[in-house]
């Protein structure tokens, strides 16, 4: 009997644990969670449904103002219409040498369904990434057929339980290198470059040198054999004339 109850008591308890955990685990998330500082990535937005009697008929994800990103472009998604709005930034940023005053604020996902059970990604290429935070939140804001409207928008603190509604989080580390990969890699491509033309070009000297050889050599070897055959033609003509000679001084 005692065994019965201890088994009991442990389901219930272990039933307790994973409801508990389902809701925390199942929240909107970006996927991969990590990038460089002032690169571009693809990231996935994991949006799942949490309920058993509605579907996810809406998206909103809301960019943070106080690090900008100047380029979205989101992935077509089948039967999601995609609306990305922008807003004026408090102060003008440069990237790439252009000054940037405005950048977007809100993407928007509309007329598509993420049945009970299931969960949707919505791809999305950012950059560059800012490179003043080692954290990006994206605030979403999930919307269902019967009218529910879950933010997901607490900013998560480290050392601190998670929120109930936790924000996605985008960790930024700097770039290794310094963010100058693509100069040392181009001066690696012309040293390389120059180096096989010098390469190049000694090969083809000494293949010259190679060919006027061999041609002075097939020289010197016809013109011992012209040599050699007006010799024996010399010797051959003594002989005859010998012996035409011989029969005129005997008569």
């Amino acid at each position: 009997m005692n065994r019965t109850r201890l088994a009991v008591s442990a389901a219930v308890s272990a039933a307790a644990v994973l409801t508990l955990a389902g809701p925390a685990a199942a929240h909107v998330t970006v996927d991969p969670n990590e990038a460089e500082q002032g690169g571009y990535t693809t990231l996935n937005v994991r949006v799942p449904n949490e309920r058993d009697n509605a579907s996810t008929i809406g998206l909103e994800i809301h960019l943070d103002p106080e690090h900008p990103i100047a380029s979205v472009r989101t992935q077509p998604v089948p039967g999601w219409d995609v609306e990305v709005e922008t807003a004026e930034l408090a102060e003008p940023v440069e990237v790439h040498g252009s000054e940037i005053t405005e950048a977007p604020s809100v993407i928007r996902w509309t007329g598509g369904e993420i049945p009970p059970g299931t969960f949707q990604q919505f791809p999305l290429s950012v950059g560059p990434l800012p490179e003043d935070t080692d954290q990006l939140f994206f605030k979403a804001i999930q919307t269902y057929d019967n009218d529910e409207v879950v933010r997901w928008i607490e900013e998560p603190v480290e050392g601190e339980a998670e929120p109930e509604h936790p924000a996605a989080v985008l960790s930024l580390a700097p770039a290794e290198g310094g963010g100058h990969g693509g100069d040392d890699a181009a001066s690696g491509d012309t040293e390389e470059t120059d180096t096989t033309a010098e390469t190049t070009e000694n090969a083809a000297s000494e293949t010259t040198a190679d060919a006027d050889s061999d041609a002075s050599d097939t020289t010197a070897r016809v013109l011992a054999g012209v040599g050699i055959a007006v010799g024996v033609a010399g010797v051959a003509f003594g002989v005859l004339a010998g012996r035409r000679r011989t029969p005129s001084s005997d008569a």
